[in-house]
């Protein structure tokens, strides 16, 4: 059946491109979030222009050791830096503008956002040391980057100033969805702009681009007001001191915890660098407001009833350093977890993170804390659609052509099976992967045999794509087995062993308990190179070979294991 649609969609794509010989196609090229959660980015690109589409980071898979954040490949844009004419965001969450600062080293580009977003962008600039040229623009104000006109159109998502993006080319219309879910009653009073999604749904769209990360979901994402109501119900029962850790950037979450605090005459102090920083930011941009006299200090809170104080914190997902993580240690300058405290965890764990959340949970439990987490109560609600949702901004803008993106294969997997129910024809629907790219003329989309580089860039300190795969095996190999070093002293002339061999080992065995695998190992190396002395072998490459094959049948031999072995040859 797969064999047949795609001989199918072949002779389809082969019958477009006859028609459109001669005439230059729009490009659309992802570049990262295809086939994962994370790193979001795409370019447009037609004859000598190219926008660009968001700029995220993904966080380091398990076996990524080291590794600070994923970026996305920018060698494309540097090689074609003439071409392009700026970057639009669509929100501020860290997927999709964690990696602009490393954009902006290498292209000095404008950036268009709204006013919650730049904010944002302008703290990690800072953070960087660098500037960029920032635009504010709101939803229905239009851009104009080259060939491409690019109206913001008011959404929802988990994140206050969510656009999606309706883009005109010469193709066509592009309309991509950005981030959403359908609230009807958001916190901040702005709910979607259904009526312009219908007009443009009825004046025809090309190609439209959906989030698919909760395509799997049946039904719909619950409001963010029902998270209220679970808030206020916590509080109303509780006379403790109650600590509630989210993400920093959801600002409306942030606002609802406020609200109740305020509600239940309960003070405010907030905790976590990026909290203090994303409150401050949305106080100052009217995007959160607080009070006189709720917000206190964290320092100064000690003095305050437990049942008049809220903490607001950093740490929902269990990172190491975050507050929320150095209070369930016993690690916080300024808060102790004590007996009877309430911990409320408003968020749900992020894929891959299941396991560090859990451990912060257990932290606090032995801390005699009582923990709320989403599993037991309704205090979290997704930021992204649902299957009902997705299909109701299908059936709103009636694209011609289809690409779910943002998700795993999965979800985009699932997203197409939406879009078919509603009657979509299977070769309307573009399943890609990072760096291949779509040529859109008028009333075609066709899949190109063009691809462009698309892997991940991995950042480890200030070292930005200089660990590749190689250094990640060795990381690998050394957290899995260790490392035995060999240090002999050789005579240049003559190549005999003046001292030595020497056998060091870190992460393979503690030395002092295994004296006698050592001395025997030593004595396996000792023999090898006397052996190579006496063959003729003087080459220093040869003799590490074959002291690296000895040691390492022997150590197998005697252990089982496979430890990374580093020969040192001193020339004396």
């Amino acid at each position: 059946m797969d064999d047949e649609r795609k001989n199918t969609e072949r002779k389809f794509n082969l019958k477009i491109l006859e028609n459109n010989k001669g005439v230059s196609p729009v490009k659309l090229i992802p570049i990262g979030g295809l086939n994962e959660i994370g790193k979001n980015m795409t370019v447009l690109e037609y004859k000598n222009d190219i926008m660009i589409i968001d700029c995220g980071l993904s966080f380091p898979e398990d076996e990524m050791f080291g590794i600070d954040i994923v970026i996305p490949d920018f060698s494309y844009l540097i090689k074609n830096k003439d071409k392009v004419r700026g970057m639009i965001l669509t929100h501020g969450h860290e997927d999709h503008i964690g990696a602009t600062p490393y954009l902006l080293k290498e292209l000095n580009i404008p950036i268009y956002g709204t006013k919650l977003t730049l904010g944002l962008v302008e703290n990690k600039l800072k953070e960087h040391g660098i500037k960029g040229k920032l635009n504010t623009i709101t939803a229905g104000q239009h851009v104009k980057l080259g060939e491409f006109k690019i109206e913001p159109i008011r959404t929802t998502h988990s994140i206050a100033d969510a656009i999606c993006l309706a883009i005109e080319t010469p193709a066509g219309v592009i309309f991509h969805t950005g981030d959403f879910k359908i609230d009807y009653t958001p916190v901040d009073g702005e709910p979607i702009d259904f009526q312009r999604l219908a007009e443009l749904g009825k004046k025809g769209v090309l190609l439209m681009l959906a989030d698919s990360t909760n395509a799997e979901r049946k039904g719909y994402t619950p409001s963010e007001k029902t998270v209220g109501v679970a808030l206020e119900n916590i509080f109303r029962g509780s006379e403790s001191r109650i600590l509630t850790a989210t993400f920093s950037s959801n600002v409306h979450r942030v606002q609802r915890i406020v609200d109740t605090a305020v509600m239940f005459g309960r003070k405010v102090a907030i905790s976590g660098r990026s909290m203090v920083n994303v409150v401050n930011l949305a106080i100052e941009l009217g995007y959160l407001k607080i009070p006189e006299n709720v917000l206190v200090d964290i320092n100064k809170t000690k003095n305050i009833p437990d049942r008049e104080l809220v903490i607001v914190t950093t740490g929902s997902q269990g990172e190491p350093m975050s507050a929320l993580a150095r209070m369930a240690s016993g690690d916080h300058k300024a808060v102790q977890i004590k007996k009877g405290d309430m911990v409320i965890l408003s968020s749900s764990p992020v894929p891959g993170n299941e396991k560090t959340v859990s451990n912060v949970v257990n932290k606090l439990f032995e801390k005699g804390a009582d923990v709320i987490y989403s599993d037991i109560a309704d205090i979290h609600v997704s930021g992204h659609a649902c299957s009902e949702e997705l299909k109701l901004m299908q059936s709103l803008i009636k694209p011609k052509f289809f690409m779910p993106v943002h998700g795993e294969y999965r979800h985009l997997k699932q997203h197409a099976f939406i879009a078919e129910t509603l009657g979509k024809p299977k070769e309307n629907i573009f399943i890609l992967k990072n760096g291949q790219v779509l040529h859109l003329t008028k009333d075609s989309v066709v899949m190109s045999k063009e691809e462009v580089p698309a892997s991940a860039v991995l950042v480890d300190g200030l070292g930005v794509g200089d660990v590749g795969n190689i250094v990640l095996r060795d990381r690998k190999l050394l957290s899995e087995s260790g490392l035995i070093i060999v240090v002999a002293a050789i005579d240049k002339a003559s190549g005999m062993i003046c001292s030595g061999p020497d056998i060091i080992s870190r992460g393979f065995v503690y030395v002092r308990e295994n004296e006698d695998l050592m001395n025997s190992a030593k004595m396996a190396v000792s023999a090898r190179l006397d052996k190579c002395y006496g063959e003729g072998l003087r080459d220093w490459a040869g003799l590490k070979n074959a002291v690296k094959d000895e040691l390492k049948n022997f150590i197998y031999e005697k252990t089982k294991r496979s430890p990374v072995i580093l020969p040192i040859f001193l020339e004396v």
